[in-house]
């Protein structure tokens, strides 16, 4: 499922945002802005998946960067849905809805490398430390 901001009703909203604390605050102790002001952002698309109770299992957001530049961001996965490719799949449901023709970025935790260069993701740099959890940062050239 996708939808802009303007379009989740608040009972969605309120589950994405909790996924998203859960595992983000809560889980991986990251004491962060969660709600960064971007999610609200008129180009910003939300994407997940329910579990079978309709309870959001895995979840990630699409950003407009400044040039044409689009960032995939807060890509998470609850910890009773992982092991099942959910993120996997929003990824390439996030890259269908972009298109070919755009630049893609992302910051990766470490460990989730491998998942992103699937999708043709390219790392760049060395590890960086965000929030205490070892990034790199990737993109994806324009196809």
């Amino acid at each position: 499922m996708l939808a802009h901001f303007a379009d989740l009703d608040p009972f969605r909203l309120y589950a994405l945002l909790k996924l998203r604390c859960d595992v983000f605050v809560v889980e991986q102790r990251c004491a962060y802005p969660e709600l960064d002001g971007r999610d609200a952002e008129p180009a910003t698309v939300h994407f997940w998946l329910d579990d079978e109770h309709g309870t959001p299992a895995a979840y990630l957001r699409v950003l407009a960067d400044p040039f044409g530049v689009f960032r995939i961001g807060r890509v998470v996965t609850a910890k009773a849905s992982r092991g099942q490719g959910l993120a996997a799949r929003l990824l390439t449901d996030a890259l269908a809805h972009i298109g070919p023709g755009h630049e893609v970025v992302l910051d990766a935790q470490t460990d989730a490398v491998r998942l992103y260069e699937r999708s043709g993701f390219v790392a760049e740099g060395g590890p960086f430390l965000e929030d205490g959890i070892e990034h790199i940062h990737m993109r994806r050239p324009a196809t």
